[in-house]
């Protein structure tokens, strides 16, 4: 067989391909390890030595500089970056296989220049300093390498065979002619021949004359499933290099983006959140919960919107939300208390995405990041709404109980108690967290390490719900959303950098405030601007692309940013359970066995109480201002 160990091609695919994946996949979890054990060990240095870590900070974000290209890398190996996909609505066949194709050979394209133009970013644009020991240029080298490596792994994908293998090869020579102004910079510097020079200057004026078809090109391409950070570095890259900059400036944003410390909590809470859903945490919640809340009308319905919300706190992505509860929480609501099953369905399905207001969400951070805002403001910011939306659901579905005569449970202490006991460190987590953020004992970076070492003892040690065995298969879930937020994040920061330096923003917030002069109607055009960009873009993704654009609009109409912020955030909660595309609708479908129109009409009722929620947000700005005002005076 030819496939067999002994012949060289087999044997690279059943023996070298698998161990280096292996090692791929090894190293990338001893990396985001270090970035947890990092800021822990120099808190500790300090208070018994009261001395930090020489290069610790440096080395810390130099982790996540890593972890996230690793993470990208694994990513575009197991398919699960994020995307704007039409695909997935088109029958298996020979269209839906050539856009595939397509969508790679655009991806490998892409990747390859950002390769060669991070080569000539570390040479040129990078000095000699050490990171401790470590020469700064060797750690920034990870960049050139995952991206060489990533656009390999995409033109694989393309899966051509016979005589067409040759079009993702000339695919990547392609990209490696266009890099050419890189190229250059990499061999002669600022200092080329003449020649070299006016031919980085055709190239430069090639991409003005091409850029409104190429970006064009770009978003179809989007629309056809290419990566969003693909879609991002290439807008990055033309527009960049037509108005005359250098393509290394992409490079530039992705290095500077990702040694950022405020956004190592991202993957250290996406971490937190997989070992509580892996766990048994979410069955002891549920129990103590549901002993404590049984015996009121409705007491179940407070259970079961707490608990969603405490998950979706730490899991970011409220998906995960409904698969680790769904299971358990709709067998009590409907099999055990007799609830209809549309109304058990609408709600799980419904309250999957409340709890991104809370601290620590990875939305939250993700917003502060991108608008420059302290985190903290925006954690108090959404305690409110956060509260009111959470009160909302519940009402509602007290109002539903009561109306269908559901037989309360009878309280027994003895029994709430020894539930309660058995939840308390889990219980304990948030109280843990809020008390050492709010009171300044921990930044944002040493409390989401705090978080992993604790949940880590409690779910592994202490309960032992998790066998060391199985902590790989919780960071082979982990990665994907590490990979495919950040890697997105260092894209968007570079084609942020250019829609500011052409002040395209501000220009277009200006004309708005011409024709628009009312607030109050701005208002109600966001809102429903965001609700149709929650039809088409994950949360993630319009962060880190929409929210730029918004910025100065909210500046404009002296709207307080973090009002913005969790005016945005709010509407793309909504957007989770918004047909035709909200997320959460095709999980409960899956989750449930039930066809997915059916879900859309059992969530409606629950997404009219969510508009209503918005409309309170939106046009009462106290409710996210108040608490930043009484804590920072």
């Amino acid at each position: 067989m030819e496939t067999d160990d002994k012949n060289p091609a087999g044997f690279y695919q059943n023996k070298i391909k698998p161990l280096f994946y292996l090692i791929e996949d090894y190293f990338c979890i001893a990396v985001i390890i270090l970035m947890a054990l990092f800021p822990l060990l120099e808190l500790f240095a300090y208070f018994i030595f009261k001395t930090g870590i020489a290069a610790s900070s440096g080395l810390i974000v130099h982790c996540l500089l890593f972890s996230a290209l690793i993470c990208g890398m694994i990513c575009t190996r197991k398919e699960s970056h994020l995307a704007i996909s039409i695909v997935q609505y088109l029958p298996e066949g020979k269209i839906r296989e050539r856009l595939n194709v397509f969508c790679n050979l655009v991806s490998a394209f892409v990747s390859v220049v950002i390769a060669l133009s991070s080569i000539s970013f570390i040479k040129v644009g990078l000095d000699e300093s050490l990171i401790g020991f470590i020469p700064r240029r060797l750690l920034a080298s990870i960049i050139p390498v995952a991206f060489f490596i990533i656009a390999v792994r995409f033109a694989r994908r393309t899966n051509l065979k016979g005589w067409k293998i040759i079009i993702p090869v000339l695919t990547l020579l392609l990209g490696i002619a266009a890099s050419f102004p890189s190229i250059a910079k990499i061999i002669w510097g600022f200092e080329m021949p003449d020649a070299v020079f006016y031919l980085c200057e055709f190239f430069i004026d090639l991409a003005w004359y091409m850029k409104v078809p190429l970006v064009v090109f770009l978003i179809l391409a989007a629309l056809g499933g290419t990566p969003l950070f693909v879609v991002l570095g290439g807008l990055s890259l033309l527009l960049l290099q037509a108005s005359g900059g250098e393509q290394d400036s992409v490079a530039v944003n992705i290095y500077f983006g990702l040694i950022n410390p405020n956004i190592i909590a991202i993957p250290l809470f996406t971490l937190v959140g997989f070992f509580l859903s892996e766990s048994k945490a979410g069955e002891r919640l549920v129990n103590t919960f549901r002993s404590f809340f049984s015996w009121l009308p409705g007491g179940i319905i407070i259970v079961s919107v707490i608990i969603c919300a405490f998950f979706t706190s730490f899991t970011g992505a409220s998906g995960v939300t409904i698969l680790a509860l769904g299971g358990i929480l709709f067998a009590i609501l409907s099999e055990h208390l007799k609830y209809p099953p549309k109304f058990s369905i609408g709600l799980l399905t419904s309250v999957g995405s409340i709890g991104l207001l809370f601290p620590p969400s990875l939305p939250l951070i993700l917003v502060g990041t991108v608008m420059q805002v302290n985190i903290l403001h925006l954690f108090l910011g959404g305690i409110i709404p956060g509260i009111l939306l959470v009160v909302a659901m519940i009402v509602f579905g007290i109002i539903i109980s009561i109306k269908v005569k559901i037989p309360v449970e009878k309280f027994e202490l003895k029994k709430a108690l020894v539930s309660l006991k058995e939840s308390s460190l889990e219980i304990l987590l948030p109280i843990f967290l809020i008390v050492a953020y709010f009171s300044g004992i921990l930044d944002l970076m040493q409390l989401g390490a705090a978080a992993v070492l604790y949940i880590f003892i409690v779910e592994v040690v202490i309960h032992r719900d998790i066998k060391i065995k199985d902590i790989k298969k919780i960071f082979d879930k982990a990665i994907p959303i590490i990979g495919g937020v950040i890697i997105i994040l260092a894209l968007a920061r570079a084609f942020s950098y250019y829609i500011v330096d052409t002040q395209a923003p501000a220009n277009v917030a200006a004309w708005m405030h011409e024709v628009i002069s009312s607030k109050w109607v701005f208002l109600l055009l966001l809102n429903a601007a965001l609700l149709v960009i929650g039809f088409v873009l994950d949360m993630f993704s319009a962060i880190l692309v929409v929210l730029p654009l918004i910025i100065p609009l909210g500046e404009i109409y002296g709207i307080d940013p973090v009002h913005l912020g969790i005016i945005f955030l709010v509407n793309l909660e909504v957007g989770y359970i918004t047909p035709p595309v909200g997320l959460n609708l095709f999980l409960s479908s899956y989750r449930f066995q039930k066809p997915f129109v059916e879900i859309c009409r059992y969530v409606s009722p629950f997404l009219l109480v969510r508009l209503v929620v918005v409309l309170f947000v939106t046009y009462l700005p106290w409710l996210s201002t108040w608490l930043v005002k009484v804590f920072t005076g």
